[in-house]
């Protein structure tokens, strides 16, 4: 079995649940020691039929976005190098929002596994 070399992320019920090596993201306004790479995003409400974050409402969603945005940010350095995403949803629609990218968000797909 070969090593998946995607940044793993897992989900964590409060910020002092993140490992030292791990950047964060969240849709809330979850306080992490300074120096921590964070990304924020808002989720998108669904509307009656649809899923967060569904391809005919927006063409990429937030929690998407946000991971893309972290990802660049590593690659650049312009935050310190983190081997792991720890998601911290203070909603079910944040969290919906983050599963949603790691399932159907083709980028996000490539770079990230949920663990």
């Amino acid at each position: 079995m070969m090593n998946d070399p995607r940044i793993p992320i897992r989900f964590i019920v409060r910020p002092e649940d993140r490992l030292a090596t791990e950047a964060a993201i969240t849709d809330g306004a979850a306080a992490f020691p300074p120096g921590v790479a964070v990304v924020r995003f808002r989720p998108v409400r669904a509307q009656a039929g649809h899923r967060a974050g569904c391809t005919c409402c927006t063409p990429r969603g937030p929690a998407a976005e946000a991971l893309a945005r972290l990802f660049l940010a590593r690659a650049r350095g312009e935050v310190a190098f983190f081997t792991g995403i720890a998601a911290l949803a203070e909603s079910a629609e944040g969290a919906a929002a983050i599963r949603a990218a790691l399932e159907g968000d083709v980028t996000a797909v490539a770079r990230f596994r949920s663990v």
